[in-house]
């Protein structure tokens, strides 16, 4: 039987001030904060998860914030669209919500469904689509309650250097089945209920430059540090360059740049958020890896004051 990965398990963006990422994924998007550290390659930079209520694989979503940074530029080799999955029948209270805290969107149609489009705060492009799959997110805040909240990823859409070398990469080494194409897409999708649909643009254009506003890699899943091990060869044994295991204290990722030049990170599932704060109090403050926690004291003077607040519409 061919190699399986069950789907996304978090997407990493870099965006700007992180007040401004906070207060639009939480405080528009309603997600929980389920994690606050830093990166683990540049300590001086924050990274901030959101998710679920128990930040399950499959629902996080991950930023570097560049306060000040030049602006990237949305194009091949990238991620180039986020899709959220939401309740069925949650659409039209998005287009309240979204338009309350003037936040502008259109609607489109693909592989019939319908999807409510819109950029963050930093440029990041967004989708909503309704889908019966995947659990109800149990996390409320700021008005948004468990029945037409966020559930976790719908899935992405990749832009591709080379799309068709991108598509072998799904469905020969990550396990994804072709589930259909329509116009300038072809979709894909793996056996879970959340992050599952993968959709390639088939056409190119300009190659996508990093910075705020843009995702630097999309991880999948891996059961546990066993399996990540049999990825790790299985990649190999394609001829893509993966690296070794690097611990990332809330999971183990290996790395690896497909053709079409997006940077695929294998996660696995645990050890989760909980295991060094409680379930009621992740994300409330600053965790730090063993190696950095010497450095608390100067790591705060140098990361920019942060809260999860609740917003009125007319702060975002």
């Amino acid at each position: 039987m061919a190699k399986q990965t069950a789907g996304i398990h978090h997407i990493t963006a870099i965006v700007g001030h992180p007040q401004e990422n906070i207060d639009f994924y939480a405080g528009v998007l309603g997600l929980r904060l389920v994690k606050q550290t830093v990166n683990f390659d540049d300590p001086g930079t924050y990274h901030l998860y959101f998710g679920d209520e128990g930040g399950s694989p499959g629902t996080i979503i991950t930023f570097f914030p560049w306060a000040n940074a030049y602006a990237g530029v949305i194009g091949d080799g990238q991620v180039g669209v986020t899709t959220y999955a939401i309740p069925v029948g949650a659409i039209d209270y998005w287009k309240q919500r979204l338009t309350s805290f003037n936040i502008s969107y259109i609607v489109s149609e693909r592989f019939g469904e319908t999807a409510l489009q819109f950029d963050d705060v930093h440029g990041l492009h967004l989708e909503l689509v309704e889908r019966e799959e995947g659990p109800l997110n149990h996390w409320s805040f700021g008005g948004v309650t468990k029945d037409v909240a966020i559930k976790g990823f719908g899935g992405a859409v990749l832009y591709s250097s080379h799309p068709e070398q991108t598509a072998a990469v799904l469905t020969d080494v990550l396990g994804l089945k072709a589930i259909g194409s329509e116009g300038a897409y072809a979709r894909y999708a793996s056996a879970a209920n959340i992050g599952n649909r993968i959709d390639i643009k088939t056409t190119t254009g300009q190659r996508g430059k990093m910075g705020p506003g843009t995702v630097h890699h999309i991880a999948w899943r891996a059961e546990d540090d066993e399996d990540q091990r049999f990825w790790q060869e299985h990649v190999a044994n394609f001829g893509l360059h993966v690296t070794d295991v690097r611990d990332r204290n809330y999971f183990n990722a290996i790395y690896f740049r497909e053709p079409g030049n997006i940077l695929f990170e294998i996660a696995t599932d645990p050890p989760g958020f909980a295991h060094d704060e409680s379930y009621e109090t992740m994300g409330s403050k600053l965790m730090l890896p063993e190696q950095y926690e010497e450095h608390r004291n100067r790591l705060n003077e140098m990361l920019l004051p942060i809260e999860v607040r609740e917003l009125t519409n007319d702060v975002t």
